[in-house]
């Protein structure tokens, strides 16, 4: 049973369902999908491979009281780590002792052993071993750091702190991937999420990617550094997938709607086959939902009307494949199901804000367009 929602959510229903009747009457722009080429049927890591989720920097911090570091906005940082990123993940696994954590004038919070931090929009943070005490390294101290980390010129595993007790051990990993046009998981997280310790058993995966990287580490080897790597966007995923499990029931957001049984059927369909000439009548009826109570649930867990959705995980999609500069422009919109260069390329300027063309010829990774400015707000 479906409960009521606030007039905002049944007035978003409305347009979702008006709009639905407008995209129905434009047959031309969208044509039947070609075979299903997808990946499967996991939205999750159907977004993570579309935006292009990629390792930046991992090591390990063993620290000693006191200790502190200011860490700036990721905008500062990102061309030393990884250059040409759209935007930078931190997050950090704490393997012993505690902390404090905190986006100064925004929000804080204490850590321990066991917990995941993730700061997901790229915010400057601190992490200390007692609020309010002056980092060891401030925030151009940090970047000297992460030039050296960078370069291969410092170990694995970073000493740090005043040689005190108690000692706090860390795993540190940053993260690129595309923000722009569309990610669903990151725009929905928190400006800082603390994912505490699980007692259910489930933590497991997470200690033996932690402990494979810890043995790479201390037994270099050709070939080392991308292992690394790769395990720490293996680590971010564990972590998004636990915090997953730790989702209230009451809460909202992308990743909510993946638990949720209709939602989360809706959103394999759209991902499974994205190309596909959808209609909301179709997604209700798949779903054993009338229209409106699909759209306003869809609309209230997601953020974002069902037909709009798709449509923004379209451009997502075509923006990647506009990367690919031996990719016609035609091709890229019959790939997300449109007939024609001319009805793709509208639909993309009014989703990103700029054209398709314009895109592939430098927008991307770059947050200086007036457009792409008012498409994040």
């Amino acid at each position: 049973m479906v409960q009521a929602h606030d007039r905002k959510s049944l007035s978003l229903a409305a347009s979702s369902i008006a709009l639905d009747a407008e995209r129905a009457d434009d047959t031309s722009a969208v044509v039947p999908p070609a075979p299903d080429r997808t990946h499967g049927t996991d939205p999750l890591s159907d977004v993570l491979r579309t935006v292009k989720l990629t390792g930046a920097l991992f090591f390990m911090v063993d620290a000693s009281f006191p200790w502190g570091v200011e860490v700036p906005h990721a905008d500062e940082f990102s061309s030393i780590i990884l250059p040409g990123a759209q935007h930078i993940v931190s997050y950090h696994v704490i393997l012993k002792g505690s902390g404090w954590a905190g986006i100064p004038n925004v929000t804080s919070t204490s850590f321990e052993a066991g917990d995941v931090l993730v700061l997901p929009h790229g915010d400057p943070y601190l992490m200390l071993s007692e609020p309010g005490q002056p980092p060891e390294f401030d925030a151009e101290a940090t970047m000297d750091y992460f030039r050296d980390m960078a370069a291969g010129r410092l170990p694995f595993v970073s000493k740090e702190g005043g040689g005190g007790e108690p000692r706090s051990e860390f795993v540190c990993g940053f993260l690129g991937c595309d923000m722009q046009p569309f990610n669903p998981v990151l725009s929905t997280l928190p400006r800082l999420l603390r994912i505490k310790q699980s007692h259910n058993g489930r933590e497991n995966l997470l200690g033996r990617l932690i402990d494979l990287t810890l043995a790479e580490a201390r037994c270099p080897r050709v070939g080392g550094e991308s292992i690394r790597l790769r395990l720490s966007e293996l680590v971010f995923v564990e972590v998004m997938r636990r915090y997953l499990e730790t989702l209230p029931a009451h809460e909202t957001g992308w990743l909510s709607g993946l638990r949720d049984p209709a939602i989360g059927k809706v959103l394999v369909m759209l991902h499974k086959q994205p190309a596909y000439p959808w209609t909301l009548n179709e997604l209700a009826s798949r779903a054993c939902m009338s229209r409106a109570a699909l759209a306003a649930r869809f609309t209230h867990v997601v953020g974002h009307p069902p037909m709009q959705y798709l449509t923004l995980w379209r451009m997502q999609i075509a923006a990647r494949l506009l990367a690919d500069d031996s990719m016609k422009v035609a091709t890229v919109g019959r790939e997300i199901g449109y007939e024609s260069e001319a009805a793709f390329s509208r639909a993309f300027k009014k989703a990103v804000g700029v054209s398709p063309a314009a895109w592939r010829d430098g927008t991307v990774g770059t947050d200086q367009s007036p457009d792409r400015a008012e498409f994040r707000r």
